[in-house]
């Protein structure tokens, strides 16, 4: 009898034993066969916040403030921590020292514009040996080592631009084109893409073209001089999103909005007053908000090491008075950060 409970009492113990070494091995086979596919599964707000700076060609254009709420709303999805920092007005050493200073305090990312070959390729590229990624936008940097761009195709909206004019004024027209620089890469494709838009009109003649530095006043200024020197000029095309609203003023002015025909960039408050008026005939619509948006969560793809495309290309079209009133609003409207 004494037997019989012995063995009894370790088969139980052994039994037991043998329960909880297959318990313990399944744990460690879940926690070591899947360590892929969990990760995969873990958000990047469950993480510990990122820290990105998105650095814009100037801090209180509007058509960036677009683009700071497109990319504060994915960073508060995201849990992420993102700083918004760049020029007062458009300053390429600014611009420059800013993005220096990001990457020497060793954030996450950085989420620019690439807007000259010879100053920004070099600084990207030296961001990118501190291994910190680059998302360039609106504006990009093919030639450097920015991981993926975000944005306009600017050649091709300068075309849009172009073939826009062509038909409306039925393919004659004497222009003139204000370009917000005529260094920076974004403005020369836009210039360029308009020009090989008109080039096989025969009634099209591009009689000048001015740099405005992106300001109301110097597209004014240099509209007013345009006009007094070439009093035959009867269409303007600005590239940046100052530049129509200042030839308007021009315009009205010299009271010929009816024989002037204006296409400009972007849907800033101004312009749509323009474009409702009749004296902005038609404006090239971008997305800043998407871009803003789309870079930021392409950003949290990147440093949590998964692939993206090298480009995406956010929607670009022309509008007309016709066309109003815009929808979805966010890429338009601008409020009060």
């Amino acid at each position: 009898m004494r037997d019989w409970w012995k063995r009894l009492f370790y088969g139980g113990g052994i039994a037991a034993l043998l329960a909880s070494a297959s318990f313990t091995a399944y744990c460690a086979w879940n926690v070591y066969a899947y360590p892929e596919s969990e990760k995969e599964r873990v958000p990047a707000k469950a993480k510990e916040a990122y820290h990105f700076v998105l650095v814009p060609e100037e801090l209180d254009n509007d058509y960036w403030r677009l683009v700071e709420k497109g990319a504060k709303a994915a960073a508060k999805e995201l849990g992420i921590d993102l700083e918004y920092i760049g020029p007062r007005q458009a300053n390429i050493d600014e611009h420059l020292r800013i993005l220096k200073k990001a990457a020497a305090a060793k954030v996450d990312g950085i989420i620019t514009q690439g807007l000259t070959e010879a100053e920004f390729v070099p600084v990207i590229n030296e961001i990118a040996d501190k291994n910190i990624p680059v998302v360039t936008i609106d504006t990009d940097a093919p030639t450097s080592r920015r991981v993926a761009y975000v944005g306009t195709d600017n050649y091709y909206a300068g075309f849009l631009a172009g073939r826009a004019l062509a038909e409306d004024t039925k393919g004659k027209a004497t222009v003139a084109i204000i370009t917000g620089s005529l260094t920076a890469a974004h403005q020369q494709l836009r210039v360029r893409g308009f020009e090989d838009a008109v080039r096989q009109e025969k009634g099209i003649r591009i009689v000048a073209i001015e740099e405005s530095h992106i300001t109301r006043v110097q597209a004014a200024e240099k509209a007013y001089t345009i006009l007094k020197k070439h009093p035959d000029v009867n269409a303007f095309y600005g590239t940046s999103a100052l530049d129509a609203i200042g030839i308007a003023k021009v315009v009205e002015q010299f009271h010929r909005e009816r024989q002037t025909y204006i296409i400009g960039f972007d849907t800033l408050p101004e312009t749509i007053r323009y474009l409702q008026k009749g004296t902005i005939a038609a404006t090239v619509v971008q997305e800043p908000y998407e871009m803003g948006y789309r870079a930021v969560n392409m950003m949290a793809e990147i440093v949590a090491g998964r692939d993206v495309p090298a480009v995406t290309n956010t929607e670009t079209k022309v509008i007309r008075k016709k066309d109003l009133p815009l929808r979805p609003a966010r890429n338009y409207e601008v409020k009060t950060p």
